[in-house]
């Protein structure tokens, strides 16, 4: 949108008159429509699946020596270099939360989807193991910009009745990328000849990452920003031109700058403003939902799955196929997840996540100490059998956290913060989901390695037990009201 001058109108003197008179705003470009403009949004949501999910194929070539083209990792440096990119990630999400705040989601989207490139060609690069942690710092940062900024993104641009779909859409395209590098990494692993495979693996990200940057340069910024911004002309441009044919654009604009207070209606919330109950509350809030998603421990089975399958006695080469399978049922959860959100209520649709995860991690416990491990104690091989059960029940778990408890979340996040700190706040809540996540990426393998996969999975499932009686305890419903009736409601409610 262009660069109109702010309209210093405050919110008590915001009238349906003043609105209607307002000019249209210039645009340099014409918008793309909504939907498809909701499409090019989601390749940062499929960048982020492609970045966190090839590290799966590539870790068991990085384990090789270094004369055999890996970089002869460890349990506890495979940890390290997993978590690196989730260090960066905790990092850029809280700084693209104020990025996009002061200078909106799409300028936020577009240098993401340059450090997108930046960090992949980096990692394709990288000579030895210090280069490569520092690479997957970098692009760790686009990941976590991309999960703070694209579900707000979505969720702003999108009218209120398809909000839970536009958001529930990012998640699908997280897994779409996970699964395309699963797939990837499989054919490479069987056609490229040589010890640099994994590289081929890593640098094929900065592809969807140069699309991203083209294509978002078409799409509108949100009406909800320029209204926060006091940019009325522009908020109403853009609903305008956003919207399809007879909608009370001039309403809904309305309804967006009355939830603001008049003393605040040309600022941004900030750090300070925490110190409301309200607000600290919805933090809770947030950061619960945030958190709950990843102590499911669903990353230990995204980025482990191979080595998972491989201590269960199947070779490199068949582990990485098998896991062509997560990725398969992800994308088939997340499409059935994004028809579930339509129908089914926010809080309800996460508790189920919660119990069906549970019952997979007790199961995947189960296996490990009935079939896997008293046979590597015993120095043999473990039975094939158990190697086809742990493959089950992760596609269990994938099938209740990609049909429930992952859309569901990032649809949470992106309605429980108020306007002027949505950004922030979001910031905030994936900050602590990255840091969490990063925690248990790095410890997954030194625990499997030291106490065995049956106690990992058992403390996995103890954890969870909590996540639910939180979640049941503490988070509200979100669904069927628009995120300015929601704040409304929240203001009242835990004022």
């Amino acid at each position: 949108m262009g660069a109109a001058a702010p309209d210093r109108t405050t919110t008590r003197t915001v009238t349906r008159d003043r609105l209607e008179a307002l000019p249209e705003a210039g645009a340099p470009v014409t918008p793309l429509r909504t939907r498809l403009a909701a499409v090019v949004i989601t390749l940062g949501g499929l960048l982020f699946g492609y970045d966190t999910g090839v590290i799966a194929g590539a870790l068991p070539y990085m384990a090789r020596p270094e004369g055999a083209g890996g970089l002869a990792l460890t349990p506890a440096t495979e940890g390290l270099v997993t978590s690196s990119l989730l260090v960066g990630a905790a990092v850029g999400a809280m700084a693209s939360g104020r990025l996009s705040d002061r200078h909106g989601r799409r300028r936020t989207l577009l240098v993401l989807a340059v450090i997108f490139t930046l960090g992949a060609v980096g990692t394709a690069l990288a000579p030895g193991l210090g280069a490569m942690v520092a690479a997957r710092v970098v692009l760790g940062l686009a990941v976590g910009g991309a999960s703070a900024t694209v579900p707000v993104f979505l969720a702003e641009l999108a009218p209120q009745e398809s909000r839970g779909s536009y958001v529930a859409a990012d998640q699908l395209m997280i897994v779409t990328g996970q699964l395309l590098a699963y797939t990837l990494n499989a054919v490479l692993a069987h056609t490229v000849e040589g010890p640099h495979t994994w590289r081929y693996m890593l640098a094929l990200a900065s592809v969807p990452a140069v699309a991203l940057w083209v294509l978002v340069r078409r799409v509108p910024e949100t009406s909800r920003w320029f209204a926060a911004r006091g940019r009325y002309g522009d908020a109403l441009t853009t609903l305008r031109r956003t919207r399809p044919a007879g909608h009370d654009a001039v309403g809904e604009l309305l309804e967006i700058v009355q939830v603001a207070d008049a003393e605040t209606a040309t600022r941004r919330l900030g750090w300070r403003d925490l110190r409301a109950p309200w607000i600290r509350r919805l933090m809770l809030v947030g950061i619960g939902v945030a958190v709950i998603q990843q102590v499911s421990g669903v990353n230990t089975i995204m980025y482990y799955a191979p080595t998972l399958l491989e201590r269960t006695g199947l070779a490199t080469d068949a582990a990485l196929t098998a896991t062509i399978a997560n990725g398969v049922v992800s994308v088939l959860a997340a499409v059935l997840g994004l028809r579930i959100v339509r129908r089914v209520r926010r809080r309800t649709m996460l508790l189920a996540g919660q119990a069906g995860i549970l019952l997979a991690l007790l199961a995947l416990s189960a296996v490990f100490a009935a079939a896997v491990e008293p046979a590597l104690r015993a120095g043999g091989v473990p039975p094939l059998g158990a190697s086809y059960l742990v493959l089950a029940f992760m596609l269990v778990f994938l099938l209740f956290q990609q049909a429930a408890l992952s859309p569901v979340t990032w649809v949470m996040l992106s309605e429980v913060f108020p306007l002027r700190m949505r950004g922030l706040g979001m910031g905030i809540a994936v900050f602590l989901h990255w840091c969490v996540n990063a925690v248990i990426s790095f410890t997954f393998p030194v625990l499997v390695d030291g106490v065995g996969g049956a106690a990992t999975f058992l403390l996995f499932a103890v954890v969870n037990a909590g996540a639910i009686l939180f979640a049941w305890r503490l988070i509200p419903e979100t669904s069927e009201r628009s995120l300015e009736e929601l704040e409304e409601d929240f203001r009242r409610r835990y004022a």
